[in-house]
């Protein structure tokens, strides 16, 4: 018999069991109380049927909460469906007794909070896996209001981290011809540079010089999880308006470019944020462009320094630039300094070494690089290569990095050691420039910065 007619027939009844249940009442539960007793229920069902049936209603009316009964129902699943601290306790006592892996498996199935099992047998529901994802970007938001939900977002994380391994990931390029539903989420998640409108969207896409990937995951559908855009280009690129508006071609012919430039990655899915797919998404991407074009050299990055005008702003206010350097600094103040060349070329002089010293030596509570850009590219393996002045002068490129832009390379032979340097030392591996940058950035300051 046809397997795939009997699944589909399968998930129909289900589907229309769960629907029934929405159309004689399900529209009018707005108490979390009702919630959490169909995921008791849930818990306690034994057939994979109405399994799935009940994982449908649960999540239909988790849908149908609002915000402030959706957190009484997140503060429930922290207190009423963790583990048993008896069942634990009886479970390391023997464990303690018998030393065996029997035991051992009992001692890990009494610690794993019994949410992680509610969590398994939604995602049985048509849809369950992308509901979860949204029911987590719901719970995100209340953090850092409610640090006692920490405990649920880990269980969240630690099973997202299995459901979208890499060996799930399908990669896709998207063009101007792929389906309209999903060009529009593309549009709707472009975290770095704004798409305008469809025209923009085209000259993106539609070019013979420019390529766009997405990661996509089976049970999620049509829905991307991050995708990022590419030009290529001959030489190293520095300034992202002339990408962007894409009025010159740097390349007319794909096969006579030698680099390409990742001038865009967006992460689609809030509710995945901390699940990694950055890395390897540039890498499968490096390895589709190689077999493509073979001839490309050079894989880099254009990126944006978030974060940088508000750390010079802190050195301008501070003690730590010198009297001279804070004085030279003040033209930023003036509207459109940016348009007077020579102004704008004395003040690259001084801002460049200064941006390579954030860049590789401000840093975080845990020791790592202030710039989460930074943080990214440098953990993935790419070397910090060049800062580029001037390389965004749109009104969000002045006001969050006073036009700066970054290269950050990917040299193939050099991934996994600037990798293993990365996590083991916090090392930032960087160009010959950069670290001149670097040394000229103490000339700047008072005192002497760390090497």
């Amino acid at each position: 018999m046809n397997m795939s007619f009997l699944q589909e027939l399968f998930n129909n009844i289900t589907q229309r069991d769960a629907l029934l249940w929405r159309r004689q009442g399900g529209a009018v539960i707005h108490d979390h109380s009702v919630l959490v007793e169909a995921c008791r229920e849930l818990l306690e069902s034994d057939g994979e049927a109405s399994s799935i049936t009940q994982a449908s209603r649960a999540l239909a009316i988790y849908q149908r909460l609002d915000d402030s009964q959706k957190s009484a129902f997140f503060d429930k699943l922290a207190e009423a469906f963790a583990a048993e601290p008896a069942q634990i306790d009886a479970a390391y006592s023997a464990y303690r007794e018998a030393r065996d892996n029997s035991s051992l498996q009992a001692l890990f199935n009494a610690c794993e909070p019994r949410r992680q099992e509610l969590f398994r047998r939604l995602n049985l529901a048509s849809g369950g896996t992308y509901q979860l994802v949204k029911m987590r970007e719901d719970l995100l938001q209340r953090l850092k209001e409610a640090p006692s939900l920490r405990a649920i977002d880990a269980d969240f994380a630690h099973l997202f981290g299995s459901w979208f391994n890499r060996g799930f990931l399908v990669l896709k390029r998207i063009d101007w011809h792929t389906p309209a539903s999903i060009l529009e989420k593309i549009i709707r998640y472009e975290a770095v540079h704004e798409i305008q409108d469809w025209n923009d969207l085209r000259r993106r896409l539609d070019a013979r010089d420019r390529r766009c990937f997405a990661f996509f995951h089976p049970a999620i559908g049509d829905e991307p999880l991050i995708f990022v855009e590419v030009a290529l280009h001959k030489g190293l690129p520095t300034q992202i308006q002339a990408i962007l508006e894409g009025e010159q071609r740097e390349v007319d012919d794909p096969e006579s470019a030698d680099a390409a430039a990742f001038f865009g990655i967006s992460n689609c899915q809030a509710g995945l944020r901390g699940i990694s797919f950055g890395n390897f998404l540039i890498k499968q991407v490096v390895q589709e462009l190689k077999q493509e074009l073979p001839q490309l050299k050079h894989f880099v990055t254009l990126s944006p320094v978030p974060g940088f005008a508000q750390w010079l702003d802190e050195q301008r206010q501070g003690d730590s630039l010198t009297e001279t350097t804070r004085s030279a600094l003040e033209a930023l103040d003036s509207p459109g300094w940016h348009r007077d060349p020579e102004l704008a070329e004395r003040l690259g002089a001084l801002i460049k070494p200064l941006a390579a010293r954030y860049l590789v030596e401000a840093k975080n509570p845990r020791g790592l690089p202030l710039n989460p850009v930074a943080r990214f590219h440098l953990g993935n393996g790419a070397q910090l290569h060049r800062i580029n002045w001037l390389g965004d002068t749109s009104s969000k490129g002045l006001s969050q990095a006073v036009g700066l832009m970054v290269n950050y390379l990917y040299v193939l032979d050099d991934i996994e050691r600037n990798h293993e340097n990365y996590i083991a030392n916090a090392s930032v591996a960087r160009s010959s420039e950069v670290k001149d940058l670097t040394k000229r950035a103490r000339k700047l300051t008072i005192g002497e910065s760390p090497t």
